[in-house]
């Protein structure tokens, strides 16, 4: 296997899948500690972009990009400093070749996965009578479950919980910084099937952050400020923020398989 250390982790590419894992010292980004370690199938990778850096201090840069709907952390961290960025990886010019190599290698092995799929996608010769059986080319949402951590997931904040098992998330107002409000209604359901979209809001030194889960529902609560709205859980900086955001993207990650089969029932 070939191995490359940076900046915020340590990537193994077997031909595959690159393997990620995350520094998780004193110092370093809590997103990326708690996410701690993450694989992606070349399936999921649509481009490999390498370059140096044209300052005095002479550094590569590492980044992969994926096909629509398999990168959840994109979709729910467009707030995310480039510190924070899971498949960016930074490193000194003594392991230029190495990386160069590297990024090679995933962007050959993407390349292949994409033609691959073009490949099996082809509609394949139909009998007398019988409709042209249909195809995508595009690699499915399932692979972003790869991405996030394993159900079911559980994160605790300053305001309470939050804990997603697949079928629902559970929001459960417990803490300190709880508003009388949230209080009195103590906890809230939402099913999988009712929700539309997740949202996460990092917290900052001027506020906390929040997670938000958007609903289908007529009759969901008025949406307010997100220290009374029963749709929010709120997050601190460092390592709520993390925890935050890795339910965000794991439930994201469950709403497109969701809707991916949805879709192919609606076709079959």
């Amino acid at each position: 296997m070939d191995e490359l250390r940076g900046d915020r982790a340590v990537w193994t590419f077997d031909g595959e899948a690159v393997s990620i894992r995350f520094h998780t010292g004193t110092f370093k980004n809590a997103m990326l500690k708690e996410l701690g370690r993450c694989t992606v199938p070349v399936a999921a990778v649509s481009s490999v972009d390498f370059h140096l850096s044209d300052s005095k201090r002479k550094r590569w840069a590492l980044r992969l990009r994926m096909h629509d709907r398999t990168d959840p952390y994109t979709a729910v961290g467009a707030m995310l400093t480039e510190k924070s960025q899971p498949f960016y990886l930074v490193g000194r010019a003594d392991s230029e070749l190495i990386a160069e190599n590297l990024a090679d290698q995933i962007r050959f092995a993407a390349g292949r996965a994409a033609e691959e799929r073009a490949q099996s996608a082809q509609p394949a010769q139909a009998g007398p009578g019988q409709a042209e059986p249909a195809g995508s080319a595009a690699p499915g949402p399932h692979l972003a479950r790869r991405l996030v951590p394993p159900l079911p997931l559980h994160i605790q904040t300053s305001e309470g919980t939050a804990a997603f098992d697949g079928s629902a998330v559970r929001l459960i107002w417990s803490g300190g910084m709880t508003s009388s409000h949230k209080k009195k209604t103590q906890r809230r359901v939402f099913a999988l099937a009712d929700i539309t979209d997740v949202e996460w809001v990092p917290a900052t030194d001027s506020g906390n952050g929040h997670l938000r889960i958007n609903t289908t529902e007529e009759d969901a609560p008025e949406v307010t400020k997100p220290k009374h709205d029963l749709s929010c859980l709120l997050c601190g900086e460092g390592e709520e923020n993390a925890r935050a955001l890795m339910m965000a993207a794991t439930v994201t990650a469950h709403l497109w398989t969701r809707d991916q089969g949805t879709t192919g029932q609606l076709e079959s």
